[in-house]
């Protein structure tokens, strides 16, 4: 007798918006790749700040149950119609097009094959699990958005972040000169990935200490916005991952000669390949601050809204 039961997987998923404890394991039906799709075996997925804000609030999704997670590095279990770019038994990894595509807290996964790269060898899946999103969005601000180039000076906020400990690191491979703002304990730590300066925000006003930057990327918005308009040099730009911006901003822009730009971080094949390339070269390590379970991602979530931690934190499934 045939046995038609279909497989079956472990997710990390949630009925309802709230604190970590909403999240729990639970079984889901495996997923099946469709045309220009990978079904990918889940090694390793980061955790990011937009993973615990969606689980809060909902954010860019309102459906629920909702399985969390864009990040993944694993390995391709089967392909559909029309891939060419990869074959199952592949070491893969990237983001799920971002918002809607979420869902790589899980066993297994599905996305667009243009959304990932192949693993490099010399990285871990834990290590590749902790890069997509946040590098991506350190990559499309700093190459795509502002174009730095070798010589230009760069400011970054929240340098040792998700986000920002990645951007300290692409800017410097571009050749940029590059200052920080972090806490006072992370200083070593920042100068360590390639600062060439590091502001300590809770004692110094960064308008006092730095001036004429090319490019400043924000990761924080409110206040921090508003003041990096007087740090740059005309023709600069900001690029913010955050919405914000006061109702004066565009014309404070206009008057300095400055550009003004919100990111929302994209899918990116080429963009991929690229981080493929510094991580493979060694220009580009995340930081790991914790690595989990998949089944203990509550506690992941936990830790990350702490604002405490430095670089990354990834779930891993066994």
């Amino acid at each position: 007798m045939t046995n038609t039961t279909a497989p079956t997987m472990r997710a990390i998923s949630q009925h309802t918006h709230g604190t970590p404890e909403v999240l729990e394991q639970v079984l889901l039906p495996r997923p099946v790749p469709g045309p220009g799709q990978l079904l990918v075996a889940v090694r390793a997925a980061g955790v990011n700040p937009t993973d615990w804000k969606h689980r809060a609030a909902g954010l860019f999704l309102d459906r629920l149950p909702l399985v969390l997670g864009w990040d993944v590095s694993g390995v391709v279990e089967a392909v559909g119609f029309g891939v060419t770019l990869f074959k199952p038994g592949d070491e893969v990894f990237g983001m799920l097009p971002y918002p809607h595509g979420v869902g790589s807290h899980a066993e297994y996964v599905t996305g667009p094959a243009r959304a990932f790269a192949a693993k490099p060898a010399g990285i871990d899946h834990v290590q590749a699990g902790a890069l997509p999103l946040a590098a991506l969005t350190a990559y499309q601000a700093i190459v795509d958005t502002a174009g730095v180039r070798s010589g230009q000076r760069v400011l970054i906020h929240a340098a040792a972040g998700g986000v920002g400990h990645l951007a300290v690191q692409i800017a410097k491979a571009r050749g940029a000169y590059v200052i920080g703002t972090a806490s006072a304990p992370k200083h070593a730590f920042v100068r360590s990935i390639g600062a060439d300066e590091v502001i300590d925000y809770r004692t110094t006003d960064f308008r006092d200490a730095v001036q004429d930057v090319d490019m400043v990327l924000d990761p924080l918005s409110g206040d921090t916005r508003a003041r990096s308009l007087d740090v740059l040099r005309p023709g600069g730009v900001l690029v913010s991952i955050l919405p914000g911006g006061d109702p004066d901003e565009a014309a404070k822009a206009a008057a300095r000669g400055v550009r003004v730009e919100s990111l929302l971080v994209e899918a990116d094949h080429t963009g991929m390949n690229a981080v493929a390339e510094l991580a493979a070269s060694g220009a580009l390590r995340a930081h790991i601050e914790a690595v989990f379970p998949l089944a203990e991602a509550a506690k992941a979530h936990a830790l990350g809204e702490t604002d405490r931690t430095t670089g990354k934190i990834v779930l891993t499934v066994p």
